[in-house]
């Protein structure tokens, strides 16, 4: 299965585009929207909750949903607009939502977390109005790919400098999907 993990808020989102030429490119997928969830970022009673749950291994409880969908996919999509240095918060209030030992990741005897994710390879896509800086978006998701969730590749698709006056958003973000069918 294909997981798509859409961060993008607008409705005309060139993010979403560029994203979904990818996946027309991959094939079927399943979508989650997430701005669509009602997820928050975890407090003390949800953190509370989670680790009682994790303690008894009940995996079966809904608060587990979005991270059993997120650890059994064969191959997941991010995308998630470059704003102001960084991706939206939403797919940060995501992340901490799913990442859960015991189905994302477990610590090793080292104490280290080992991932458990099945996916192979994780698309971060983005676009940006000015020159893009992967430090604290890909950069950062691709980490957590490798390091927290066992996921070993991952690619990023950006189209950048796309408010710059005289550019040609349009060309550039076709430009960018055009790039697709030379992906691997």
């Amino acid at each position: 299965m294909i997981l798509y993990v859409n961060a993008c808020v607008r409705a005309e989102s060139r993010t979403n585009r560029l994203a979904k030429a990818l996946l027309d490119k991959l094939g079927a997928y399943e979508e989650v929207r997430l701005t669509d969830l009602a997820i928050k970022p975890l407090n003390e009673e949800s953190l509370n909750y989670r680790e009682a749950q994790i303690g008894k291994r009940n995996y079966d409880d809904s608060i587990f949903d979005l991270s059993k969908q997120f650890a059994e996919a064969d191959l997941i999509v991010v995308s998630a607009p470059y704003w102001d240095g960084q991706f939206p918060a939403v797919l940060r209030t995501y992340l901490e939502n799913i990442y859960s030992i015991g189905i994302v990741s477990e610590y090793g005897e080292d104490g280290c977390p080992h991932g458990l994710c099945k996916a192979r390879k994780l698309y971060y896509v983005t676009t940006a109005g000015g020159r893009y800086n992967p430090r604290f978006s890909y950069d950062y998701i691709a980490h957590l790919a490798k390091n927290m969730f066992g996921i070993e590749e991952t690619e990023l698709l950006c189209a950048e400098y796309l408010d710059i006056e005289g550019n040609d958003a349009e060309e550039i973000l076709s430009g960018a999907i055009s790039g697709i069918d030379e992906m691997h």
